[in-house]
């Protein structure tokens, strides 16, 4: 069984300037949050109860690398950093579906189509949690997101995975999860094993392979800068002889409104025949 954990590398304690609103993150400080510790340790454990190999990958720069040194020196059979040339401004600005190509392209490249995808429920640095479903996408296989703990006692029939999702109200969704499949894993009481100190050692002196992604040219190409100006809208006038009258028609303030309502129910028919009847009565579904 081939297990890739897909870690990124943020900066957790990047400051602000009060004037210009410009980031500034120190490569120094930057490092794996909670969630990418809880997936690598998923994805050791998955590797020692299977036999299989756990393979640990980053998109990031050169200051990313001890990201990687600590994920050998932990037991992680082999590692790649992922360099696509980005700016940090372009880094930061990605939704996770750049990150996910980027990434799904060199894992492809390299190890062929993985057995487990391992990821973070999410990043610190954004907090969205969208690139493991944009993995999901890229590798065209199953998802199990947002999991709380995944079963490394083995495989059941049908090679399958056996994973816990945190749900509302304190409810638990126990997943058969289908492979292969991409799982983000939520750093619930998972914490990354302590390495020896022969490994650390060794993982300093370790090579770390690269792989470049060629840069995709701009989809659009800019020959003058210039503001907005949006085109002019033409409106009729609002009808009245004085000024009141054309006030409250602009503001709407007389006509009759349905006040808001919130609908409280753990009955999905009930809940289904609500949402059918304001389609009705908004006109969207006939009689």
């Amino acid at each position: 069984m081939l297990i890739v954990v897909a870690m990124r590398c943020t900066d957790a304690h990047a400051s602000v300037r009060p004037l210009s609103g410009e980031v500034h993150a120190d490569p120094r400080m930057a490092g794996p949050s909670p969630a990418d510790h809880a997936a690598l340790e998923s994805g050791l454990r998955l590797a020692e109860r299977t036999g299989g190999r756990c393979v640990v990958v980053t998109q990031a720069p050169v200051a990313a690398e001890d990201v990687l040194r600590e994920a050998l020196s932990c037991g992680a059979n082999e590692v790649l950093r992922v360099d696509s040339g980005a700016e940090p401004d372009e880094r930061a600005a990605d939704s996770g579906a750049g990150t996910a190509k980027s990434l799904a392209g060199a894992i492809r490249a390299r190890f062929g189509v993985p057995d487990v995808l391992l990821t973070g429920d999410h990043s610190i640095d954004r907090g969205t949690g969208a690139t493991p479903a944009f993995l999901a996408s890229e590798m065209r296989c199953a998802q199990a997101l947002g999991l709380v703990s995944l079963e490394t006692t083995g495989t059941d029939e049908g090679g399958r995975l056996r994973g816990v999702r945190r749900l509302d109200r304190g409810r638990r969704e126990r997943l058969a999860i289908p492979l292969p499949a991409v799982c983000s894993v939520e750093p619930a009481g998972v914490r990354l094993r302590t390495a020896t100190l022969p490994a650390t050692l060794a993982a300093r002196s370790a090579e770390i392979p690269v792989h470049q992604v060629a840069a995709e040219p701009a989809a659009l190409r800019v020959r003058a800068a210039s503001g907005y100006r949006p085109r002019a809208k033409e409106l009729p006038p609002p009808a009245g002889s004085e000024a009141r009258q054309r006030v409250l028609e602009l503001t709407g303030a007389h006509e009759q409104r349905e006040p808001p309502r919130i609908v409280t129910t753990d009955d999905p028919a009930e809940a289904a025949e609500e949402l059918v009847s304001f389609l009705r009565d908004k006109g969207y579904l006939d009689g």
